[in-house]
């Protein structure tokens, strides 16, 4: 079997060094669609060196911008074809506001293997630390088609009950034909996400859009619609990755206000509101 769960998760913490400048959060933000309208104060808080606020969800490309779906590849005990794995979901406790530049250090483990039947699902945690202290904590959900069924642990159920009622805000955000093309400068480099060959190879009819894209997209319609633009509100967000979007289509993002948490759902507009992030919340102060 590719996945010893034994000797991935029994494996030692890998550690390294990440570093990144305002230039790596511009260009974050750009590719999840800052900067519409480019005048538009509210936007020149992500676009513009001088008033630069750090969106939390930068921390899953901060500093080598190698996200979980990666990197998680490389760790002992973990032998598979990159066409058959899928980001299955994302969790990310913010410890401190991020800094607009950064040096830091970052603890990599495989935290846990489950076994789902048909496939198998990683978490690989990173925990992220600077010179004052932690930063965040950072959990990738890696879906590996076709490498379960030994018998292992299924793992706890990630499903939340639906959100009841109408939600307090509905906002659209159309994602560009090059979205993807952009994102992926910020270090995702799955040709998934670019290359038609690799993308059918994968079992898709083009390049699909990053879920971690998607991801902080919504996150930045959580911050800027229910929480006054105020990044460093937000203590922690999870989601899980229910289904595919490709550049051009439109998301809608539902939000439930829950007090100190949102509740979201996401869907394609385009094709009858198929859910893109499902189980999603954003607590915050």
């Amino acid at each position: 079997m590719p996945i010893d769960a034994a000797k991935a998760v029994a494996a030692e913490p890998r550690s390294g060094e990440i570093s990144w400048t305002a230039k790596d959060v511009q260009l974050y933000h750009l590719g999840i669609g800052a900067g519409l309208p480019a005048t538009d104060p509210d936007e020149l808080r992500y676009t513009l060196e001088s008033r630069l606020h750090v969106l939390p969800s930068f921390a899953t490309v901060a500093g080598s911008g190698a996200p979980g779906v990666i990197s998680g590849l490389s760790m002992p005990g973990v032998e598979v074809e990159l066409a058959r794995v899928l980001h299955g979901g994302q969790s990310l406790e913010i410890h401190r506001p991020l800094p607009a530049e950064g040096t830091a250090t970052t603890t990599s483990r495989i935290a846990a293997v489950y076994d789902k039947g048909k496939a198998a699902v990683l978490v690989l945690r990173t925990e992220v630390a600077d010179a004052e202290g932690p930063l965040w904590t950072n959990d990738s959900q890696i879906f590996i088609r076709g490498e379960g069924g030994w018998g292992g642990d299924r793992g706890p159920s990630a499903r939340l009950d639906p959100p009841t009622g109408e939600p307090d805000k509905i906002v659209e955000r159309r994602i560009r034909e090059d979205q993807a093309l952009l994102y992926r400068l910020s270090g995702d480099w799955n040709p998934l996400h670019a290359d038609p060959e690799f993308a059918a190879k994968a079992g898709f009819d083009r390049p699909i859009l990053h879920g971690l894209c998607t991801y902080g997209i919504t996150l930045k319609a959580v911050v800027d619609t229910l929480l006054g633009g105020e990044v460093g509100r937000v203590r922690s967000y999870a989601t899980r990755f229910a289904g595919v979007v490709y550049p051009g289509e439109t998301l809608r993002i539902r939000m439930w206000d829950q007090g100190d948490a949102v509740r979201v759902a996401v869907g394609v507009v385009e094709r009858d509101d198929a859910p893109a992030l499902t189980d999603t919340v954003v607590h915050h102060s």
